[in-house]
């Protein structure tokens, strides 16, 4: 018996950190998401402008932007986390999922960085504000570097 007992010990202190690890990772690359939902964490350049995708100055993080695809009403809601603002609304989109929607310039476009979100990435596109998009580890690792550098 003991034999089994240790057995079991060893395989919960192998697997645990393992998922644990796996869960973290998932989190910080956005695959696991609400159902429907999606967030886009953004970069602003500082002391600098864009040269296409490039920042001549210094990258700071951004705002984050949330959509939420409403498959039976063909809407997309977005907003920006943390702004005290009113949601965004763009009407007669093409919806998959939550990671998969197209929607024309129309509603509040130009007030959205995206009409299209193809597997889990904003699009970039005409009609709405910039988007410098980044991955959430790399906007979780320049909000912590500016906070630090404070």
């Amino acid at each position: 018996m003991p034999h089994s007992s240790h057995s079991w010990r060893t395989t919960v202190l192998t697997f645990v950190p393992l998922l644990v690890l796996a869960a973290v990772g998932a989190w910080l690359n956005d695959f696991i998401t609400l159902q429907g939902e999606r967030t886009i964490h953004t970069v602003e350049c500082v002391d600098g402008t864009w040269q296409g995708e490039e920042c001549t100055g210094r990258l700071v993080a951004g705002e984050r932007w949330r959509f939420r695809a409403l498959r039976v009403h063909r809407e997309v809601l977005f907003w920006r986390v943390g702004v005290q603002e009113n949601s965004g609304r763009l009407t007669d989109c093409e919806i998959q999922d939550g990671r998969n929607w197209r929607c024309p310039a129309t509603g509040d476009a130009a007030r959205s960085i995206t009409l299209v979100m193809d597997h889990g990435e904003a699009v970039p596109g005409t009609g709405t504000l910039p988007l410098h998009a980044v991955p959430k580890w790399r906007w979780l690792f320049l909000r912590w570097s500016a906070m630090v550098g404070r």
